[in-house]
């Protein structure tokens, strides 16, 4: 059988119901790096069920839009990080409070002890998924680099060792994923562009480690953060991306649509192939059929079309629901647009 050309993905979320979490509150601040429980409008009790309910409507949305490789939604997640990290062993109970890049003072897990993964954090998230739709499934889960980056370290007196545990550590859930049905993962590493120096020495390394062994399709995401939360310009470029062809993964996802990437990087991430973001999060409005397939048709000029995945910039959580599915239906049939003239 042919394979599909440019078929479409989402990054990672879905808007969460306002039903289901105070969306005032996630708008409000920046990515929780710690839990942040308070988020939640539904009573423990009764949190998982609301949460797998919530997790079948962004399902049906994307099957809906025509999307060809979908997620969870990253529903039961209060940031696309945090469920994963604070569940590792060798966190502390308790976070600590850390200055973040911003200068904004927040609570960061605090590792005390080495990082292991004690118990599986998302193999029921995948089994639902799986359970819950006949398309091709992807999970995601942050990168260890991300990880590293994201907590406060009073046990390891060398950073590198503590990525690599990570890595370790990610290795395991990977491979209970695709056990439990996933066709794709994604490991999300936007931190790489904050310390390039860092990420030359480990991050490839890492990455490879946290992949190792894995058969299906992987993918690595960057961005330059979410659209709601990071205002004004982004950057025409990324610090850390040529290095990412020479990782075990299959795919480099990395946004362009509000940034205005430079395309000439596509050159520089041969063989891979690339998820390109052609869906602008930052414009309220949702995209035409028409300006997705303008997207994706410049960037035919610098890629193959049988290396070219189109999606979105980023995860949609912080969209309106409406929003966020008009959008995905745009680039479902901006992409078919484009199919049909190749």
């Amino acid at each position: 059988m042919t394979e599909k050309l440019l078929p479409t993905t989402v990054v990672g979320s879905y808007p969460q119901p306002d039903w289901l979490v105070d969306r005032d509150l996630l708008k409000s601040g920046p990515v929780p790096r710690a839990r942040m429980t308070a988020l939640w409008r539904v009573p423990e009790p009764y949190l998982e069920e609301a949460q797998d309910d919530a997790t079948i409507v962004a399902i049906r949305d994307m099957e809906r839009a025509g999307i060809d490789v979908i997620t969870d939604g990253e529903i039961r997640r209060e940031s696309y990080s945090n469920r994963f990290a604070t569940a590792l062993d060798g966190m502390a109970p308790e976070p600590a409070l850390v200055m973040d890049p911003s200068g904004r003072e927040r609570p960061y897990p605090l590792v005390v002890g080495p990082i292991r993964r004690g118990h599986a954090v998302e193999v029921r998230d995948m089994e639902f998924l799986r359970a819950n739709t006949d398309k091709p499934a992807k999970m995601t889960l942050p990168g260890p680099f991300t990880i590293s980056k994201q907590m406060k370290n009073e046990f390891y007196s060398d950073e590198d060792e503590a990525v690599m545990d990570i890595a370790a550590a990610l290795n395991e859930e990977v491979r209970d994923l695709v056990a439990a049905g996933a066709d794709v993962i994604q490991l999300d590493e936007p931190w790489l562009r904050f310390d390039p120096a860092a990420a030359e020495r480990i991050a490839v390394k890492a990455i490879d480690r946290a992949l190792d062994g894995v058969s299906v399709t992987t993918v690595i995401h960057l961005c330059f953060g979410y659209a709601a939360l990071v205002k004004g310009e982004k950057p025409a470029g990324y610090a850390f991306l040529p290095q990412l062809a020479d990782s075990v993964a299959d795919q480099i996802s990395i946004e362009s649509a509000q940034p205005d990437l430079d395309l000439g990087v596509l050159a520089d991430l041969a063989p891979k192939k690339v998820i390109l973001g052609v869906i602008n999060l930052a414009d309220p409005a949702a995209e035409t059929a028409d300006d997705v397939a303008r997207r994706i048709r410049k960037a035919l000029g610098f890629i193959e079309p049988v290396r070219l995945i189109p999606g979105p910039d980023c995860g949609m959580k912080y969209l309106p629901r409406e929003t966020a599915f008009a959008k995905l239906r745009a680039l479902a049939d901006g992409a078919s647009q484009v199919r049909r003239t190749l």
